[in-house]
């Protein structure tokens, strides 16, 4: 049966004797696989000690050891018979004997007394405590805090704002010449997290060696990459044939005369960019077709191939122009983060703050510290032999090296034959990967794969391969619409073809695809009294969230689901979820209309406090009492309920 099925694939994947790496659908029981897992490590009295879980946020590391240590607790409190088939269901096949079952209702007070805790945390909160343990070897300061986004924003401006008022000022100002954001908090931070990619600072030749230009390569070699000073006599033959073509043939003509090529300017050079070449695509797509027109071209005859040429000529110019470009842009990032970089990374050290990546960057230099790797390994609790990684494909490769390097001694070295068992488990699905979010690369997770099946393999062990397929969530009507909808695709970015079985197959669903609602051309007039951020009532968003508003209504009024205790029921709001791809204008809409027809709907689920009226109302008060002389803080304030 589906069921049963279902059911054997999360026991075969909580094996605990058997290094997996498993590909698991959202909604297919991952966290009970990986719960099962642990505890059957720990009924095999494999110390806790021994075994690192390492999940992708907090919440999720919290939700896995509530429901550990609640099936832990209640084993405990189990009789013999219960206990017996609960652990069978689990899939432990051993003789359950008296000893056996005494064993597992001491697991709970075993994982509640090991000291630190059983390692169920994030991979930041684990290379936090190793840090910890570790300060002196890892070079940081034993009283360290980790760094929350607002500390490290705020940090950031700081150094920027001082490095603009002081000699660095004109580093600043050439970045800002090339970066077009309102502020550098987004630059900044990217800078921070790439930090490794600015070591070692690279120097003008490197640069313009990387987009492949001579060192000292400038605007006027663009010019002369353009013209070789042979034109003129060309263009003089060329320029009365031109003239005599179509009118935009004589605009060309006309705009050629004016340009000298045995002195040839950037402006001339703009002028010829603009007449042989389209505005995007590369050099070798950007040369206009239709310079010149055909029947001039069959006027050119022999004339036609250097006029080619001398478009050539200029469509590869262009290339390089846009290649100094980018090596200019990148010279004066590289100049900013050489000056920025240490800077904020010394004001951290002050205050003893570690971001993120420096915990992970951290951990990854003490375990690869030749002086103190093995017994830094050697001194987690005897080191560890059971790791576990959950949503692995949104797992960066710095991540990664951590968890390799922790794991070196599972595939390698005396440690992978001296008789102790260490097993890998890895849980993730390219589909779910939130791509480059805090790095993640899906590359990443296939090399990781490829280097624990071959390191394994070097050491007479197997890496098995499962997938859980079944959705407990979701109907076959959605399912089938998923994987209908990508394999199209052939699986590209998806890790292979996807497949969705429903766990449930004989729950109703139902699939409504709905036309695609068309831009607008002009939005209606609005009423004078309108403000200046209110949706036209033909705006396309708002004429699909009022479709959405009536589509619910029409629902609620006549639509039925299946009942807890069979037949159907009345749907109610609560049955309702409605899914956006971001808190967009629609989102607040889809919100608007559906209030506006009197639907009970919860509301956002985040709100931006300093937006709120009430809350602008007191920061004015608070502006106008802070400074009496803001005006326009006192006239908020006037008109506010506060004063009325």
């Amino acid at each position: 049966m589906t069921a049963d099925d279902a059911t054997l694939r999360q026991i075969s994947a909580a094996d605990p004797a058997a290094s997996t790496w498993l590909s698991a659908n959202a909604g297919s029981g991952k966290t009970r696989v990986l719960t099962d897992r642990v505890a059957r490590l720990l009924l095999k009295r494999v110390s806790p000690q021994n075994i690192l879980c390492l999940t992708y946020t907090k919440a999720a590391a919290t939700e896995m050891q509530n429901r550990l240590f609640r099936r832990l607790g209640e084993w405990a409190m189990k009789s013999d018979d219960h206990l017996r088939t609960e652990l069978r269901d689990l899939g432990v096949e051993d003789a359950l004997g008296s000893d056996d079952l005494a064993h597992a209702r001491t697991l709970f007070a075993r994982a509640i007394e090991t000291p630190g805790g059983l390692k169920i945390q994030t991979i930041h909160s684990f290379c936090a405590s190793l840090l910890r343990r570790f300060p002196m070897e890892a070079g940081v300061s034993p009283f360290f805090r980790e760094i929350d986004d607002r500390s490290a924003k705020l940090l950031r401006e700081e150094v920027v704002e001082d490095l603009a008022s002081g000699p660095h000022l004109p580093v600043i100002e050439a970045l800002a010449t090339h970066y077009t954001g309102e502020d550098f908090d987004g630059l900044t931070a990217e800078i921070v997290r790439l930090r490794e990619a600015f070591i070692p600072t690279q120097d003008v030749a490197a640069i313009w060696a990387s987009f492949d230009l001579p060192n000292g390569f400038g605007l006027d070699d663009v010019v002369g990459l353009a013209f070789e000073r042979t034109e003129a006599e060309m263009l003089r033959h060329c320029l009365p044939i031109i003239a005599a073509g179509p009118p935009t043939m004589v605009t060309l003509a006309e705009a050629l005369a004016d340009i000298d090529p045995t002195v040839p300017t950037l402006a001339d050079f703009r002028t010829l960019c603009s007449l042989f070449l389209y505005s995007s695509g590369d050099a070798a797509e950007a040369k206009k077709t239709s310079v010149p027109t055909k029947k001039v071209q069959a006027a050119l005859a022999d004339l036609l191939g250097p006029f080619h040429d001398f478009m050539d000529r200029v469509a590869a110019a262009r290339d390089a122009e846009m290649r100094l470009y980018a090596a200019e842009r990148s010279k004066a990032l590289h100049e900013f983060a050489a000056v920025f970089l240490p800077e904020y990374a010394a004001r951290k050290e002050q205050r003893g703050w570690l971001d993120f990546d420096d915990l992970i960057i951290g951990a990854r230099n003490l375990l690869t510290d030749p002086s103190v790797a093995a017994w830094v390994l050697y001194r987690l609790d005897g080191g560890i032999d059971h790791i576990l990684v959950d949503e692995a494909q949104d797992t960066s490769p710095e991540q990664w090296r951590v968890i390799r390097l922790l794991a070196q001694e599972f595939t390698t070295g005396k440690g992978a034959r001296d008789g102790t068992e260490r097993t890998i488990f890895v849980v993730g699905d390219l589909k779910q990967s939130i791509y480059s979010f805090q790095g993640a690369d899906p590359r990443a997770f296939e090399e990781m794969r490829s280097h624990f099946d071959q390191g394994l393999s070097a050491v007479g062990a197997t890496l098995q391969r499962q997938s859980l397929d079944y959705s407990f969530r979701s109907s076959s009507a959605i399912l089938t619409l998923v994987d209908a909808t990508y394999r199209a695709a052939g699986g590209i970015g998806l890790g292979g073809e996807p497949l969705h079985l429903a766990f449930h197959s004989t729950r109703p669903g139902r699939t409504d695809l709905w036309p695609i609602v068309p831009k607008s051309d002009a939005a209606e007039d609005r009423e004078w009294y309108d403000s200046t951020d209110k949706l036209a009532a033909n705006d396309c968003r708002v004429v699909l969230a009022d479709r959405i508003a009536e589509e619910i209504g029409r629902m609620i009024e006549s639509g039925s689901v299946p009942g807890e205790s069979g037949g159907f029921r009345k749907i109610t709001p609560g049955d309702i979820l409605i899914l956006v791809q971001r808190r967009s204008q629609l989102f607040h809409e889809v919100i608007r209309a559906c209030k506006a027809r009197g639907l009970d709907v919860a509301g956002a689920d985040r709100l931006k406090v300093g937006a709120e009226l009430a809350v602008r109302d007191l920061t004015a008060l608070l502006a106008f009492l802070s400074t009496p002389d803001d005006d326009l803080s006192l006239a908020a304030v006037l008109r506010s309920p506060l004063i009325g």
